[in-house]
């Protein structure tokens, strides 16, 4: 239900932004596009902004036992976009992909930023075979019965790095770090 809801809530955004591109007509790759240069933009900027020594940070007060440390959230989204750009080219995640963990030799932040910058490297190369002729076409290899078509993939990537990204952010605040994208130029 909640890949559902994810479809639901960010569907109409991939075809509506051409809109905000200020373009006639998009292909629906470049639309998707629009949508992971977006979140990457959020999330690079969030895992940027928090300090090195802050990255084991998770939350204690409160209903928080077990939750991912700043740089868990960071590779398990990353290692979701590895995933999803796998299954919409047809290929087959790596083992830590798949259990959406990233490689443990995978550490200080600037391992980290470097895995998150890739995934979205690797995001953007998926979605840009992503076309009206094989958008819905169901794939044999992918992650759920209920989730088999690119289009559901690109989507479930861009709202699942969305819904990271404002976990992120609420780890920057607890730390006392305004994320970037609500600071004031």
């Amino acid at each position: 239900m909640r890949i559902v809801c994810r479809i639901l809530l960010c569907l109409p955004l991939a075809f509506t932004s051409h809109v905000a591109l200020g373009q006639n007509r998009l292909t629906v790759s470049q639309a998707l596009d629009f949508w992971v240069s977006s979140s990457e933009r959020e999330v690079v900027g969030a895992a940027d902004a928090m300090p090195e020594e802050k990255y084991s940070f998770a939350p204690t007060a409160g209903e928080f036992a077990g939750v991912r440390t700043f740089s868990q959230q960071i590779k398990h989204l990353a290692a979701n976009n590895y995933r999803m750009a796998a299954y919409i080219l047809n290929q087959t995640p790596t083992p830590d992909q798949d259990a959406e963990t990233g490689p443990d030799a995978v550490r200080s932040k600037s391992q980290i930023m470097d895995y998150v910058r890739g995934s979205f490297a690797a995001l953007h190369r998926a979605v840009a075979v992503i076309e009206e002729r094989n958008m819905l076409e169901p794939l044999a290899n992918s992650p759920s019965p209920r989730q088999k078509t690119r289009l559901q993939l690109a989507v479930d990537a861009v709202a699942h790095s969305y819904d990271h990204y404002g976990q992120m952010v609420e780890y920057l605040r607890m730390n006392g770090i305004i994320p970037p994208a609500s600071r004031r130029n």
